[in-house]
């Protein structure tokens, strides 16, 4: 039997961190960022983990 493909769009997405835990950017980040305050787009920089109930999914586009 063949080799489980990862989902390509997974694999650009999401990093798995030493833990296992899945790491994510925020969205609302790439335009239309004049009439965003600083504050709000200072936040959207930094990086987050992603929700308990759509590890699984995530997980099994990754191949883990």
């Amino acid at each position: 039997m063949p080799k489980m493909k990862t989902k390509a769009s997974a694999k650009k997405r999401f990093k798995v961190t030493g833990t296992g835990k899945i790491k994510r950017k925020h969205a609302f980040k790439s335009h239309i960022l004049t009439k965003k305050s600083k504050k709000r787009k200072a936040k959207l920089t930094k990086a987050t983990l992603v929700h308990k109930s759509d590890v699984a999914s995530i997980k099994q586009q990754l191949c883990i």
